[in-house]
């Protein structure tokens, strides 16, 4: 079997580890997330299965899947994130929509502010001068999942918007089957 993110063949040991930057929003914001999301399951009933609001985030950038965790890349990517200069935004949840095949629903913007189009910016060119291996998809569609295994597609629609007021950024340490859904490993303030 293959390691994962190692690049060479060898029997995996220890846990599963999937790292990614993300935002990470207040106790006080995922309440009121959990409350906007909990309106449009009702008033659109898509089946599938509510996200607690413990796994609310917005991911950044996705660094993989990695078994076992390479000793230096921690190390690495929080030395990246060091160097990431960005300004503090809003960032309104005001569009539910959907991804086509991948059976999940979300709340995101109905166009991504432009500051946080530059932090994404920011962050990958600090990954890709530290090396740091990413696996983000090429178009940064921001969104924070709020249902899985939906049974019907739903198109951008506006909602009701929640602001977000963002003033940092954190790199996530998830352990897949553990009982504690993410770690977060390091955090960023925003200017």
């Amino acid at each position: 079997m293959r390691q994962i993110g190692l690049g060479f063949d060898a029997a995996p040991s220890g846990e599963l580890h999937r790292l990614f930057f993300a935002l990470w929003p207040d106790d006080a914001l995922r309440a009121r997330i959990a409350d906007a999301a909990a309106r449009v399951v009702s008033a659109h009933t898509p089946g599938g299965r509510s996200l607690k609001p413990d796994r609310y985030h917005v991911t950044l950038q996705f660094l993989g899947d990695f078994q076992p965790l390479p000793e230096t890349l921690l190390d690495t990517a929080r030395a990246a994130a060091d160097t990431v200069r960005a300004s503090a935004f809003e960032l309104p949840l005001d569009s539910v929509g959907g991804f086509r095949g991948a059976n999940v629903w979300w709340l995101g913007s109905q166009a991504t502010p432009d500051p946080l189009r530059a932090l994404y910016d920011a962050l990958g060119r600090a990954l890709m001068q530290h090396r740091v291996p990413v696996k983000s998809a090429a178009n940064f569609v921001p969104h924070l999942t709020v249902q899985r295994d939906v049974r019907r597609h739903i198109a951008p629609t506006p909602v009701p918007a929640l602001s977000w007021p963002v003033g940092e950024f954190v790199l996530i340490d998830s352990q897949p089957g553990r009982g504690v859904p993410y770690d977060v490993v390091g955090r960023w303030p925003l200017r």
